[in-house]
């Protein structure tokens, strides 16, 4: 479970780089909203991929 976390703060960190400079205060804060958004979306997708194949 560990190392799917690190893989998903990795890339949102990649992600937030591109936005947000690193040594912002803020970036941790960003990087974590950043990683919730991309489960949210990788759960969004599992849903939505769920019904699609229901039907």
């Amino acid at each position: 479970m560990s190392i799917i976390f690190r893989i998903l703060f990795v890339i949102a960190g990649a992600v937030t780089a591109l936005f947000v400079a690193r040594d912002a205060l803020n970036f941790t804060i960003i990087q974590t909203f950043v990683a919730i958004l991309f489960v949210t979306a990788i759960l969004g997708a599992g849903s939505l991929w769920s019904l699609r194949r229901k039907t």
